[in-house]
């Protein structure tokens, strides 16, 4: 089969290679779930990249597929010794996948594989031109730039992809055409230093705020792209695409400058706003006096606000413990309470209706909420300067 001569071509390059330390080693992980009909072909393609200054170590993790994927890639591993392969004992997702693998991964570059035929191994040597050469800490692929053959599949996708791209790129300062492109090339110094969290596809936006938030050299290149269809095995869907917003906002939001953390805090405050007005409204018309219903409302709107706040904006002890941070944090709402109360009181004794009365108080403490909560209880220093580049460094 021509596979397997494939195969044979590659393996036999890695053989006569003498491995030393001034060869670039390149580890391939490759997450798997369900592609035994693509991921054979897959490997030869991964492993005919093998030339006489580079090293492949080629990591399958194998996500506890239900059909033949796995004991594939086990005979692969038996003829092949630059394959290692990983298993989940249960379903985890791409992400936990790819994490399995970086921790395995020995390569001096770390590169992300799918085990189908949408992407061209052959563009990885192009994408490590840049690591090589000192130039780049990452380099990531692009499906939208204009190089190599695209097939064409899934116009609202793409439109998804680049709102997605661009909502990344407005809070990481980073202008990427292809943010949820497959592609992405480390150092390994880089990406053994960033611990992933999500599980699923959610990995993208993460990896990308997370690399912006180290500020290394991010560069990007173009890539070729034979997109599959539902029907050929391809897996995200439309919660993926929520998943991915929900890791935009939590991921990057903590390390944005004050204004941007402002603009999130608005929406975040507003829901407290409607749950502090609602509740208020709620107990004055079951005839509690107003020194008993606006700090409750004020309580119930203030724990909504920290659950929000660390779910999407701050970080969730970034100085303090969690006693800590939530005492210092019931401080803060405590001294917000009580501003509320004397604004609410007294724009009622002045004529104001009780709703008028409880708007009025929350516009008040609003810019009193987010400075305690940003400079306070969530003190957590921005990003940095980006990285200079070593030859303007060299440069007197």
């Amino acid at each position: 089969m021509q596979i397997d001569d494939d195969m044979r071509t590659g393996e036999a390059v890695m053989r006569q290679r003498d491995v030393t330390t001034k060869t670039p080693r390149l580890s391939v992980i490759i997450p798997c779930y369900n592609e035994m009909a693509t991921l054979p072909h897959c490997i030869a393609n991964v492993m005919n990249i093998a030339h006489d200054n580079l090293a492949l170590e080629i990591i399958i993790v194998d996500d506890h597929s239900t059909d033949e994927s796995l004991s594939i890639a086990k005979k692969l591993a038996a003829h092949h010794p630059a394959i290692r392969v990983l298993e989940h004992e249960r379903n985890k997702g791409k992400g936990a996948a790819i994490r399995s693998g970086i921790a395995e991964a020995t390569g001096d570059f770390i590169a992300i594989q799918d085990a189908d035929l949408e992407y061209d191994p052959q563009d990885l040597l192009r994408l490590l031109q840049p690591l090589v050469g000192e130039k780049a800490d990452v380099v990531i692929g692009s499906r939208f730039l204009s190089s190599g053959a695209h097939r064409v599949l899934y116009f609202w996708h793409s439109v998804g992809n680049k709102f997605l791209t661009l909502l990344s790129n407005m809070l990481t300062d980073i202008n990427l055409t292809d943010m949820e492109c497959c592609y992405k090339v480390f150092r390994k110094e880089v990406l053994k230093g960033i611990v992933i969290e999500e599980n699923r596809f959610g990995f993208e936006p993460e990896i990308v705020a997370k690399i912006s938030t180290k500020r290394v050299r991010v560069y990007e290149m173009s890539v070729s792209y034979d997109g599959r269809t539902y029907s050929e095995g391809k897996k995200v869907n439309w919660k993926d695409g929520f998943r991915a917003i929900y890791c935009i906002l939590h991921y990057n939001l903590p390390y944005c400058p004050v204004y941007v953390q402002f603009v999130g805090y608005l929406f975040v405050g507003l829901i407290a706003a409607i749950v502090n007005l609602w509740i208020f409204l709620l107990l004055y018309s079951f005839g509690l006096a107003i020194e008993i219903a606006a700090p409750t409302a004020f309580i119930v709107a203030a724990a909504a606000n920290y659950l929000l706040s660390i779910v999407f904006i701050f970080r969730h002890k970034a100085k303090w413990s969690t006693t800590w941070e939530i005492g210092i944090y019931c401080v803060v709402v405590l001294v917000g309470a009580a501003l509320d109360l004397i604004v609410t009181k007294l724009s009622v004794n002045l004529g104001s209706s009780p709703a008028i009365a409880k708007i009025i108080a929350t516009a008040l403490v609003f810019a009193v909420n987010f400075i305690g909560r940003r400079y306070i209880v969530f003190p957590l220093a921005g990003r940095g300067e980006w990285q200079k580049q070593r030859e303007w460094i060299q440069k007197p």
